[in-house]
């Protein structure tokens, strides 16, 4: 379905086209030189829940919608592929899938970043002594050397969310793959290697260096496939695909597929797209995501810091010989959790929520919980309402699950700027619930900062067109790109934090009582 209707006077011009494969939707935008969206296209990401727990994508079925949401909004924008001067992709991350390498066929669907199928397995290798030795080993590297290097291995642990545990799960059960792997004919693929490589029918098999380092499985300090994790998880290192530039000539599309050749320009993870999206080029530079889940990055320039209490180190992009580092902090179930309470009828459309929590002066005690891990590590956390009276009403319900966000992201703040030594300079949103005033205003107040939010919220789209652009020279630098930004509103803190204090004591309180349920 188009998403917006083209500008049919546009003058013929060479355009940047990104696509955006996000966990519930998939999107496609064409930009002209101005970073101004001239044709789009947008298809809802359905995912299959085979089992309790697993959540699944099939390939079939996203390429599908892949090759077709390029399709549309190059034709809603009024041009030629020809005209395109780039293709930069945008993914989910940990999201993958193997497949034989010389048939092509996928050993199973897509394992969802979001699949918790390994919970037993993340359960056992976390309370195991080996994982115990291996923290040891490396808090001792980390005494006698003073490396960062070794900071982030010696309070390892492992969750459903990475892709190793899942990874793992697959050799150990899917037999097919085991065998393939032994003979060396074994692909393991991310979303955007998988598209990359049915792109270029099978020609060209890669990632970039912001997809691997958020697998879980790739070492951010050496840039290269961890061959100690795997080995300690028994995956075998032949699997993976080479790590290219993240602003890069991938190849070019199979003329077959969209009637002319596209230049593949760039491939990104999509929380690092959206750091670049928001220009967050400099150390101290804050990108807040609240999508599906939510993230905070920050760029640490060429630093790699790590966090005892959850925030991870990864590469936000490599162009040339600039390596940028970021440190992220993530939470599960934002833009979830607000479905969810639209799928139960607690309110029709998701624009009434903010009017809905405004109307009441609180959530009259009410807390809610939804099934994520701030700096814990539990996959048996229990998504909750507490504090039900029979005076509540779906505006109180509603009022607690948008204040579960601000606290939340209040969670997250205050670890970065204990644990990341460098200042925070600017603090940028964006995002589904970015467009949420009440959840902006209320974690503007909770962290007593300014936080401004573009006019398009489509970061992750933005970004890999920029990145595109760049490789194929669409346009000249990032300065350039700065000048193309376009803030929509700022929020300012208007409130003593303090205020809220209560409020997030009951909360923190609701949540310690959810976990190991």
């Amino acid at each position: 379905m188009p998403c917006e209707q083209a500008d049919s006077g546009a003058p013929p011009a060479r355009y940047v086209v990104a696509v955006d494969v996000g966990s519930s939707v998939l999107k496609c935008h064409v930009y002209d030189r101005a970073a101004a969206v001239r044709g789009s296209s947008c298809r809802k990401v359905e995912s299959i829940y085979p089992r309790p727990g697993w959540v699944e994508l099939d390939p079939e079925v996203l390429w599908g919608q892949f090759v077709g949401v390029v399709k549309e909004a190059v034709q809603v924008a009024g041009l030629h592929m020809r005209q395109i001067a780039g293709l930069g992709i945008s993914t989910q991350r940990g999201t993958f899938i193997t497949w034989h390498k010389r048939t092509g066929k996928p050993f199973h669907n897509f394992i969802s970043w979001q699949d918790s199928r390994s919970a037993e397995l993340v359960n056992s290798w976390n309370k195991s002594l080996l994982l115990k030795v291996v923290r040891v080993i490396f808090t001792i590297l980390h005494f006698l050397t003073g490396n960062d290097r070794y900071l982030a291995p010696s309070f390892l642990s492992f969750s459903t969310q990475q892709a190793s545990m899942k990874l793992s799960w697959v050799f150990k059960n899917i037999y097919e793959a085991e065998e393939a792997a032994k003979k060396n004919n074994c692909c393991f693929g991310t979303v955007d290697t998988w598209l990359l490589y049915r792109l270029t029918k099978g020609s060209v098999y890669a990632t970039d260096y912001s997809n691997a380092s958020a697998t879980g499985i790739f070492e951010p300090y050496t840039k290269c496939w961890n061959p100690t994790l795997c080995s300690l998880l028994s995956i075998p290192t032949s699997i993976y695909p080479p790590v290219k530039d993240t602003s890069f000539n991938f190849g070019s599309s199979d003329s077959e597929i969209f009637g002319a050749p596209i230049p593949i320009m760039a491939m990104v993870a999509d929380q690092q797209s959206a750091v670049f999206g928001e220009c967050c080029f400099h150390p101290g530079d804050a990108k807040l995501t609240m999508g599906t889940g939510g993230f905070w990055n920050v760029n640490t320039g060429r630093r790699l810091f790590a966090s005892r209490r959850g925030l991870y180190p990864l590469i936000g992009w490599k162009i040339g010989e600039e390596v940028v580092y970021l440190t992220e902090g993530c939470m599960s179930d934002v833009g979830t959790a607000i479905k969810w309470a639209q799928d139960i009828n607690l309110f029709t459309n998701v624009d009434e929520t903010e009017k809905m929590a405004r109307s009441v002066v609180d959530s009259q005690g009410v807390c809610f919980v939804p099934g994520f891990q701030v700096s814990v590590n539990d996959p048996y956390l229990c998504a909750s309402f507490m504090g039900l009276k029979p005076s509540t009403t779906r505006n109180h319900l509603v009022r607690a699950i948008l204040e579960s966000v601000a606290f939340r992201n209040k969670q997250l703040y205050d670890i970065i700027v204990k644990d990341v030594r460098i200042p925070l300079q600017s603090i940028r949103a964006d995002g589904g619930v970015s467009n949420n005033s009440f959840v902006m205003q209320m974690t503007s107040d909770l962290i007593n900062k300014k936080i401004e939010k573009p006019a398009n919220a489509d970061m992750s789209s933005l970004g890999a067109a920029f990145l595109a652009g760049l490789a194929s020279g669409f346009w000249s630098d990032k300065e350039q790109l700065k000048k193309l930004r376009r803030i929509e509103a700022v929020f300012e803190p208007q409130k003593d934090s303090e205020e809220y204090k209560p409020a997030m004591d009951t909360w923190l309180q609701a949540m310690k009582r959810s976990l190991r349920w």
